[in-house]
């Protein structure tokens, strides 16, 4: 079964031995998700540093996550466009209940709202590593696209100046 590990309160080297303890009990890399996690509760903003997540994916080379403790959903969601594919996020049904973590947690109507807006970014991420254009843009070419043009005969070895040139729509 594929393995979901957290990081909080480790060090990358701790991070590290814990994988290759994982590996040596035969455990393939590719079935391992790391979680980056600061195990605070909350979690200040200036503690996050999700460019840590990207760090274990980089020097590890596992597939990454986010174990998070802020308030709010805005950094799980953060986490995602930055390549996470686990995000762990307490909720609760009570955020005054007793304990560290229902501060931190999310009532059923937040969570719902975070994975709302989590698949609204992996759908904006999309797939396509290269610049495409889109549909829409192939429609709205036609109409909001430009041409630059010269507004008056030219005659061999004449020198353009920007006097001599209009903006004129469509693009063709």
């Amino acid at each position: 079964l594929p393995v979901i590990m957290s990081t909080g309160m480790a060090t990358q080297n701790e991070v590290s031995q814990a994988l290759t303890a994982l590996e040596l009990a035969g455990m393939p890399r590719s079935m391992v998700t790391v979680l980056h996690c600061t195990t605070e509760y909350p979690c200040a903003m200036t503690d996050v540093n999700l460019n840590a997540m990207l760090t274990i994916r980089d020097k590890l080379d596992v597939k990454v996550g986010y174990s998070d403790h802020t308030l709010g959903i805005e950094v799980a969601i953060a986490a995602v466009a930055l390549g996470a594919t686990v995000i762990e996020k307490h909720f609760t049904i009570d955020k005054g209940m007793e304990g560290n973590d229902h501060k931190v947690s999310l009532l059923p109507s937040e969570f719902k709202e975070m994975v709302k807006q989590i698949r609204e970014v992996e759908d904006a991420m999309g797939q396509a590593s290269e610049r495409l254009i889109t549909q829409g843009e192939m429609i709205n070419r036609e109409t909001l696209a430009k041409s630059l043009v010269i507004n008056r005969q030219l005659i061999r070895g004449d020198l353009i100046t920007r006097e001599m040139i209009e903006i004129k729509s469509p693009g063709q």
